[in-house]
C-alpha cells in the first residue's frame, strides 16, 4: 500500500481502468464467440449481424486503449474472412 497521496490515487485509478478493461474484453469474447456458435448454425444473416456487432466492440476497445489499433484490425479481418469463407 502506497504512502504518498498522488501513488494512492494513482492506484485507485489503476484498478478502476482495470474494471472497466475487464468488461470491455469480456463483452468482446460474447460477441465473437456469439458470431462463432450462428456460423455454424448456418444462419447467414444473423452471422452478418453479429459480425457487424463484434466489429463495432473491437473498434470501440481500440479506441478506447484495451486494444491495440492493429490488434483490433487483425481480428476484424478475421472475423470477416471465416464470415465470407463460410457464407459462400
Amino acid at each position: 500500500m502506497p504512502n504518498i497521496k498522488s501513488a494512492i490515487k494513482r492506484m485507485k485509478q489503476a484498478e478502476v481502468r482495470r474494471q472497466r478493461n475487464r468488461q470491455v474484453k469480456s463483452q468482446l469474447k460474447t460477441a465473437v464467440k456469439k458470431f462463432f456458435t450462428s456460423l455454424e448454425g448456418d444462419e447467414t444473416q444473423e452471422a452478418q449481424d453479429n459480425c457487424r456487432q463484434a466489429s463495432r466492440l473491437i473498434d470501440k476497445a481500440a479506441s478506447k486503449g484495451v486494444l491495440h489499433k492493429k490488434t483490433a484490425a487483425r481480428k476484424k479481418s478475421r472475423l470477416a474472412r471465416k464470415l465470407h469463407r463460410d457464407a459462400s
